[in-house]
């Protein structure tokens, strides 16, 4: 047998695994854009479990998808590293924390409605977080922007986004395009993110060679989809069969199954749709307790969807019977996000096996490629966006404080390779000492 090459790292079992993606559901601050910069950092650049390459390319797939991208990685890497299993834990941990954190907070707010502490602590994250995404537009763009082409789709994806306010798949749909038939014009220029060769890149556990459970067939696509479904409308069914076919439980289950079919394009995308059938239509809440709702969301660790667990919980609480307030929010909570993300789990599932076959196809790494260009351009916007709202958060005081923080959090991850873990903690304490001492 062969020497393995020294720069080799070892295979995580699936321990190690567990303990990352608990770690992560806890830490997973800034939306997707932090979050992905988060699993970048620890999963390529520390652990070295998925190289550069394949991290890119199972996340230009997620791009595609309705739901949260960042889940979706998730998933999609935990079941590279420990199939099946380590996709359902890696999925389901990024989710668990902040469903649990944000069901506490929202029983503190129908019950206390007092949550001036909170909003102290995650004043001092939110700068930190938007180190984290910057230093992920730097890091990304390194790899990424190779050329003038790779250049050019960054910044028409930025300025479609800034400026036109142009939708998000649409921009992910015409860089596909402009790199599937750009390959054939400009060879070459667009094959950035490598889709194929042999061996495994810096060492990476998972680097370029192929995957042995990642062989797609009929009949584990029927099973997975066979499964999946009936996981997924059960809870739903037999909700509607007990408590009746009008309660909200049903209702929420059904209706928050078809806004999961539909969030491309993130949380922002699909906001407007849910405040307007769950205010309007159906009444669950009031349009500033989906305001409330969205802040709690934004400063919980977990994809921003989260926010329709509030919408869930609140609308619950209002029509309980036959339960408590209490009992049947919570109920509520469940069901609004098993409906929301069940159906992460079975579009990974079911299309990363073909995903994984078609990273030989040059034409596809094209534009994969083109996308992750146009994505950096995205991943800028949202930076942008964010900064203004944390830095300028009324359009004409300056956060100084903010801006302190958001510069030592990132010279420090930048130069000194700060840990994510102690830069939010560090942020978070930061912002309760502001409230406490009135700065």
């Amino acid at each position: 047998m062969s020497e393995p090459a020294p720069d080799t790292h070892p295979h995580p079992t699936f321990a190690e695994a567990f303990r990352f993606w608990l770690k992560l559901g806890f830490i997973s601050f800034g939306g997707p854009t932090g979050q992905i910069a988060i699993m970048h950092a620890e999963l390529v650049e520390k652990k070295r479990w998925i190289s550069e390459e394949r991290f890119l390319h199972a996340l230009n797939y997620c791009m595609l998808l309705p739901g949260p991208e960042a889940q979706q990685l998730a998933t999609y890497v935990g079941w590279l590293l420990h199939r099946t299993r380590g996709g359902i834990v890696a999925g389901a941990l990024f989710v668990l924390p902040s469903m649990f954190i944000l069901w506490g907070l929202s029983v503190v707010y129908m019950v206390w409605g007092n949550l001036a502490w909170i909003a102290a602590i995650f004043d001092g994250l939110k700068p930190a977080v938007l180190a984290i995404v910057l230093a992920a537009v730097i890091r990304i763009g390194k790899r990424a922007l190779k050329n003038e082409i790779m250049w050019s789709l960054a910044a028409l994806a930025f300025a479609a986004i800034f400026f036109l306010g142009a939708p998000f798949p649409l921009i992910i749909a015409a860089a596909a395009v402009v790199g599937f038939v750009g390959d054939k014009l400009l060879p070459g220029k667009f094959q950035v993110v490598k889709g194929h060769g042999g061996k495994k890149a810096g060492g990476s556990v998972i680097g370029e060679e192929a995957v042995a459970h990642a062989n797609p067939s009929f009949v584990r696509a029927l099973r997975v989809c066979a499964v999946c479904c009936l996981l997924w409308w059960m809870p739903i069914l037999l909700t509607g069969a007990w408590l009746g076919w009008d309660h909200v439980l049903f209702k929420q289950g059904v209706f928050f199954s078809k806004a999961a079919m539909v969030t491309f394009g993130g949380a922002y995308a699909v906001l407007p749709y849910v405040s307007q059938q769950a205010v309007q239509q159906y009444q669950w809440l009031a349009p500033g307790q989906m305001l409330d709702g969205l802040a709690l969301a934004e400063t919980t660790p977990g994809p921003l969807i989260m926010v329709l667990q509030f919408v869930g919980f609140v609308g619950a609480w209002k029509m309980s019977a036959p339960f408590s307030p209490l009992v049947g929010a919570t109920l509520g909570a469940v069901m609004t996000t098993w409906a929301t993300f069940l159906p992460c789990f079975l579009w990974i599932f079911l299309g990363a096996p073909y995903i994984e076959k078609l990273r030989d196809n040059k034409r596809l790494t094209a534009a994969l490629s083109a996308i992750t260009a146009a994505v950096v351009g995205v991943v800028l916007n949202l930076a942008v966006w964010f900064g203004l709202h944390v830095l300028v958060p009324s359009g004409a005081v300056v956060n100084w404080a903010g801006i302190v923080i958001a510069l030592v959090a990132f010279i420090g991850m930048q130069k000194w390779k700060w840990d994510i873990i102690p830069v939010v903690g560090g942020a978070a304490a930061l912002g309760l000492l502001r409230h406490a001492v009135g700065w």
